[in-house]
C-alpha cells in the first residue's frame, strides 16, 4: 500500500493540470493579501486615533500642570539682602586712647569698642560734686534762716506797734502840759496885770500920802514877782511845746518803724524765695553733676547691637560729638528686599511662604513675606520722577517687598547686606 501511493504521488502533472493548479494558487493568495492588507490598515487607523487621543490628554495635562506650577509663585533676580547699618559715634569730645576691635570682628552689644582719655571729665565731676555742695549748705542755711526772719519780723511788728501807742500817748500827755502852762502863763498874766494896775493906784495913793510907803513897796514887789513868773511860766510853756514836738517826732519814729516792721512778711517771702532759688539751684547743680557722670561714661563707646565692625578710628584721634567713629552690621537681623513688578503683586500678600536662593552660595533659605512697600522704589528717591511734559511712556514700575527669614535660618551669619538673591513667592 506504501509503495502504491508512493507510485501515485510520483506521477507527474500534464501541462494543464500544472496550469490549472497554479491559477487556483494564484487566486487563492491573491484573495488572502487583499484580506490581509485590509485588516492592516484598519488597525493602523485605530492606533494613529488613540495615539493622538493619547498624546493630546497628556499634552493638556502636562500644560495644565505646568501653567498650575508657574501660576502658584512669583519670582524675580532684583533682590538684595538688606540690614539696618548702626553708625556708632561719641557723644562728647576727647582724645581717643583705645580701640578695642578691628575691621569685620563680630562684637555684642554693649562691647566697648573705644575709650576716650576720661581724666578731664572725672576733674568735671570733682567740681560738679562742690559746686553741688554748696549749694545745698546755702539752702540749708537760708531755710534755717526762714523761721528766724519770720519770729523777728513778728517780734518787730508787735514792738513797733507797741511803740506807736506809747509815741502817741505821749504826744498827749505832753499836749495836757502845754495846755496846763499855757493856762498856767494866762493866769498869771491876768494876775500880772492886776499887780500892775495896783502899782500904779498905791503910787498914785503913796503920793498923795493916802497910804504907807511900805504897802506901795509891797506892791512894787508883788509885781516884779509876777512879771518873773510869767517869764517862768512862759519857759514852761515853751518846755511843754518843745515836748509835745518831741513827742511827735517820737510818733513819727514809731510810725516809722512799724511800717518797716510791717515789711517783715514780705522780707520773709523774699527769704523764702531765695531758699526755693537756693533749692532750684541744688537741682541744677545736681543734674550738672549727674551730666558729668554720664560724661564720664560716655568716654566708653559701646556697640549698640551685635555685628561686625567697620572702624575708620584709630588711637590718638581727637574726636568731636557726632563723628561716626565706626559701624556695626547686624548680621542677625538681615531681610530680603525684592523688588517685584507691580503685575506680580496680584495675588501676593504677608505670610507667604518664600524660597530665597543667594547666588554667592547657591543655597536657599526659608522665609515668608513680611510686608509690601506703600510705594513704588523710583518714589523713594532724591528726585522722584515727574511727568510735567506730557511724554508719557508707560513703564512697568517695581515695589519693594519686605521678606523675613524664618528662625534659625541664618545661624552661620553667611547672609551679607548687599548680596544678591533670588527669592520664589508661593501664592499658594
Amino acid at each position: 500500500m506504501a509503495e502504491q501511493n508512493t507510485a501515485a504521488q510520483a506521477v507527474p502533472l500534464t501541462a494543464s493540470e500544472k496550469e490549472s493548479n497554479s491559477s487556483s494558487v494564484s487566486s487563492a493568495s491573491s484573495r488572502f493579501d487583499s484580506r490581509s492588507s485590509g485588516g492592516v490598515t484598519i488597525r493602523n487607523k485605530r492606533n494613529v486615533r488613540l495615539y493622538l487621543v493619547g498624546g493630546s490628554l497628556v499634552l493638556l495635562v502636562a500644560g495644565l500642570l505646568l501653567w498650575r506650577y508657574f501660576s502658584s509663585y512669583e519670582s524675580t533676580d532684583d533682590a538684595q539682602v538688606d540690614a539696618h547699618l548702626y553708625p556708632v559715634s561719641p557723644r562728647i569730645s576727647g582724645y581717643v586712647i583705645k580701640v578695642n576691635v578691628d575691621d569685620n570682628q563680630y562684637v555684642e552689644k554693649g562691647a566697648v569698642l573705644v575709650e576716650i582719655d576720661p581724666k578731664d571729665y572725672e576733674v568735671a565731676i570733682a567740681q560738679a560734686q562742690a559746686a553741688f555742695s554748696n549749694a545745698e549748705a546755702t539752702a540749708r542755711s537760708l531755710n534755717i534762716t526762714i523761721p528766724i526772719t519770720s519770729v523777728s519780723t513778728e517780734s518787730q511788728i508787735s514792738a513797733g506797734a507797741s511803740d506807736v501807742e506809747n509815741a502817741n500817748a505821749g504826744v498827749a500827755a505832753a499836749q495836757k502840759q502845754l495846755t496846763a502852762a499855757h493856762a498856767q502863763v494866762e493866769q498869771a498874766e491876768a494876775s500880772d496885770v492886776k499887780l500892775q494896775d495896783d502899782v500904779q493906784r498905791y503910787k498914785l495913793l503913796v503920793e498923795k500920802k493916802e497910804i504907807a510907803d511900805q504897802i506901795y513897796d509891797q506892791a512894787v514887789s508883788a509885781a516884779k514877782a509876777s512879771t518873773a513868773t510869767i517869764a517862768a511860766m512862759k519857759a514852761n510853756e515853751a518846755a511843754a511845746e518843745a515836748g509835745v514836738r518831741q513827742a511827735e517826732a517820737r510818733v513819727a519814729t514809731a510810725n516809722a518803724n512799724y511800717r518797716s516792721a510791717q515789711t517783715g512778711p514780705q522780707q520773709v517771702s523774699s527769704t523764702r524765695a531765695r531758699a526755693l532759688a537756693a533749692v532750684a539751684d541744688v537741682e541744677q547743680k545736681r543734674a550738672a553733676l549727674e551730666q558729668a557722670k554720664l560724661n564720664l561714661q560716655y568716654t566708653r563707646v559701646v556697640a549698640p547691637v551685635s555685628g561686625e565692625v567697620n572702624k575708620t578710628v584709630v588711637v590718638g584721634l581727637n574726636v568731636q560729638p557726632g563723628q561716626q567713629l565706626l559701624t556695626v552690621v547686624p548680621l542677625d537681623e538681615v531681610w530680603i528686599t525684592a523688588n517685584f513688578k507691580e503685575t506680580q503683586l496680584r495675588h501676593m500678600t504677608a505670610g507667604q511662604k518664600v524660597n530665597v536662593k543667594v547666588d554667592s552660595s547657591g543655597r536657599t533659605y526659608k522665609g515668608h513675606v513680611n510686608s509690601i512697600a506703600g510705594a513704588t522704589g523710583p518714589l523713594f528717591s532724591l528726585l522722584p520722577p515727574e511727568n510735567a511734559t506730557g511724554n508719557y511712556v508707560k513703564i512697568v514700575q517695581r515695589i519693594p517687598v519686605k521678606i523675613v527669614l524664618e528662625p534659625g535660618e541664618n545661624k552661620d551669619r553667611q547672609l551679607r547686606p548687599g548680596m544678591n538673591v533670588e527669592p520664589k513667592v508661593y501664592l499658594r
